[in-house]
């Protein structure tokens, strides 16, 4: 059985004991207005060596701000995340950006990142964010699993995630 529960702050450096390992096999590219999808090979053995680096400042920033932050556990083993910003984005300044959002490699699949996705959007929701923005890794899979749960191609693209990610697939979810 997996618990899902709020993080505490002590907590945030165990995200990077989550399985990331992914073989990709299908990248998507924005092109011209549109997506394109492309035979691409990825052997994602796991976290990048920097990451915990370059995230962890990222997270207790977030985090000091009042991001919401969900971990899910089976047993002692951590086994998903999701990070929801709290600063509000947009011309509109109407939208929330769903930070991060991770589940392990054995247990993806399972119904658990749509579990922790449609948490992070209830919180935004609650908030009185009329959107979620999702930079989202371009592996098929992914953006898939983006897709399946409403997320469309963002109409506004935040410059400061796009110059950060710029291969990301920018979406939205539009909270009803």
């Amino acid at each position: 059985m997996i618990e899902v529960r709020e993080l505490k702050e002590n907590e945030l450096p165990d995200i990077w004991a989550i399985d990331r390992r992914e073989v990709v096999e299908n990248i998507y590219y924005f092109r011209n207005g549109e997506l394109v999808l492309e035979p691409e090979h990825w052997d994602v053995p796991g976290w990048p060596v920097d990451v915990a680096s370059r995230f962890d400042p990222v997270f207790q920033e977030c985090f000091k701000r009042g991001g919401s932050f969900w971990g899910a556990f089976k047993g002692e083993i951590f086994v998903g995340v999701a990070i929801l910003e709290s600063k509000f984005i947009g011309s509109q300044k109407d939208t929330l950006q769903l930070t991060y959002l991770h589940v392990s490699h054995d247990a993806r699949k399972q119904g658990l990142g749509k579990k922790l996705f449609l948490l992070a959007a209830e919180k935004a929701k609650s908030l009185g964010a009329r959107k979620m923005y999702v930079s989202a890794t371009p592996s098929e899979n992914t953006v898939h699993f983006y897709q399946n749960l409403g997320c469309t191609l963002a109409e506004e693209v935040d410059a400061e995630f796009f110059a950060e990610e710029p291969d990301d697939i920018h979406l939205e979810y539009a909270l009803r």
